[in-house]
């Protein structure tokens, strides 16, 4: 499959206005080698044809199929380490002071395929057993992803081999995880249940989600243009408590916004405080 510079500046218009993804330029191949066995199957021989054809269906299984191929979809179990470190030694203690009665709630606002939300929800657990009677009233985690099919695998809760290796200890896999047939692992019931799957384009508004003491909105802010990531995080605020988190990626800097954000230090890591 050939891609001109035409189609591709269509095809990559198309992918921000929808998805907020953006495209860099001279990503010709990437696009040819994730979209090359969607366009066979579907027989479509140009960009310019298959965005026709999302145009004329959208939010069809075509539309979910390009959003998957286009995004990456895998991830580690407590990835980078330190901001679960800092959940258990200095938000969770925070928070359980400042709401000994009210459910915490957080926000995995890019979950992927699981593995945040659910490190999230052992994390949550290890620190119960460890601390009786503090979280007594409860923490629900919502858990929101662009993709369609990628939540209903989620949801599952199930995990191959090779998934089950990146970054899950063998202690959590044999306290958490029942093994199934063909090598695959699931994640035991109380864990799952604790986190709440929904599909939400991050373009969109955030406004049932409710109010979160803490968000996660880690490694996603990457895929989108300067003025896009601003909007997303002046919306993601409006949904955080006076004084909620904000954790953002290793390699993720809030430039700007000091009128709703405070950088804090934690030694290792850097997250940020609402105002």
């Amino acid at each position: 499959m050939s891609v001109t510079n035409l189609d591709f500046d269509l095809f990559r218009d198309y992918l921000e206005k929808q998805s907020g993804i953006l495209l860099g330029d001279n990503k010709q191949y990437l696009v040819t080698s994730r979209l090359r066995k969607i366009m066979e199957n579907e027989r479509l021989q140009s960009l310019a044809e298959l965005v026709r054809r999302m145009q004329s269906q959208p939010r069809s299984g075509l539309y979910q199929q390009v959003i998957d191929a286009m995004m990456t979809n895998e991830t580690l179990w407590f990835r980078d380490g330190y901001p679960f470190e800092v959940m258990r030694t200095r938000v969770l203690p925070e928070l359980v002071q400042k709401y000994p009665n009210q459910r915490l709630r957080i926000w995995s606002a890019a979950s992927s395929s699981g593995q945040e939300p659910y490190s999230l929800s052992m994390l949550l657990d290890e620190y119960e057993r460890a601390n009786p009677g503090q979280l007594r009233a409860g923490v629900q985690i919502v858990a929101t992803d662009l993709s369609a099919s990628m939540l209903d695998v989620c949801k599952g809760g199930e995990y191959d081999a090779l998934s089950m290796g990146r970054g899950l200890s063998v202690e959590r896999q044999q306290r958490y995880f029942e093994k199934l047939e063909g090598g695959r692992w699931r994640l035991k019931l109380p864990v799952r249940q604790r986190v709440d799957f929904r599909q939400l384009n991050l373009l969109e508004s955030y406004a049932l989600l409710g109010k979160f003491d803490v968000v996660f909105c880690r490694n996603v802010l990457i895929y989108f243009s300067a003025d896009v990531k601003k909007d997303i995080l002046r919306r993601i605020h409006a949904t955080l408590k006076p004084g909620g988190y904000l954790f953002l990626g290793a390699s993720e800097a809030l430039n700007g916004l000091p009128e709703l954000y405070s950088m804090v230090q934690c030694s290792p890591g850097i997250i940020y405080q609402a105002k």
